[in-house]
């Protein structure tokens, strides 16, 4: 399956944001919810089950000059198994103009036993631009080992690198499970913060929490951006780990 989504925030001129443009194919269906505090928001609802293998699906979203985008999903993503050796891909590209702020804040991806998955996301930051950038990888479903899934993320900032991060699990990604990736974790995942005015992390030193997990903040040279990089024994601690106090 082939399918295109796009959504555009624009400001609205009197201190809010409304979405100027929304459109998608099933399964990237998108569904505008009520705007809150001037922020808008704009969920992904799977119109299909997937993303199965063989299927390619792209999301583009931009925030235009002084607008506030909240992206969020309705559910969880299950990455499945398709026809064989097909290889399911979903790419997101997103720009964010110059004293505008995106939220990128959907639910977890999870990699189903025998799937072959690859997110990609590319966002383009102008100077000046605020971003919330979550991820979070789910290895298998409840009682069962993960299929093959890349997790690729590239962020530019005034029109330098300031990230270009990957993870991969699954039988293809040799030692993902050991001590020097995951440690045995079944859930992983990254939080990128970039404010203008904000401050750095607490450190760039990793916690370790009681289940074996762990948590760190490292500021990110190039930008003035913190990255939170977490394993955790569950989604929900992970999600925990993720959210800053």
């Amino acid at each position: 399956m082939r399918a295109r989504a796009r959504v555009v925030a624009r400001a609205d001129g009197r201190g809010g944001t409304r979405v100027a443009e929304l459109r998608g194919e099933s399964p990237l269906l998108l569904r505008s919810t009520a705007a809150e505090g001037g922020v808008a928001t704009v969920y992904v609802v799977g119109g299909a089950a997937g993303p199965l293998g063989g299927d390619d699906l792209l999301l583009e979203v931009e925030v235009g000059p002084g607008a506030a985008l909240r992206v969020g999903s309705v559910a969880a993503s299950v990455a499945l198994p398709g026809r064989p050796a097909a290889v399911s891909r979903m790419r997101v590209h997103a720009v964010v103009h110059a004293g505008a702020t995106l939220h990128w804040v959907p639910e977890q991806l999870v990699a189903a036993a025998g799937c072959d998955h690859v997110a990609e996301s590319w966002v383009e930051l102008a100077a000046g631009a605020r971003l919330t950038w979550r991820d979070e990888l789910i290895c298998g479903r409840y009682g069962e080992s993960p299929g093959d899934a890349v997790v690729r993320t590239s962020v530019d900032h005034a029109g330098r690198p300031l990230l270009r991060q990957s993870m991969a699990v699954g039988p293809s990604a040799a030692g993902w499970a050991g001590p020097a990736v995951l440690g045995g974790a079944p859930a992983t995942g990254s939080l990128l913060l970039v404010e203008p005015d904000g401050p750095a992390g607490p450190g760039a030193r990793p916690v370790t929490g009681d289940d074996g997990g762990a948590v760190a903040w490292l500021p990110l040279a190039g930008g003035p951006a913190t990255l939170i990089t977490a394993t955790a024994a569950d989604a929900h601690t992970l999600r925990e780990r993720l959210t800053p106090a």
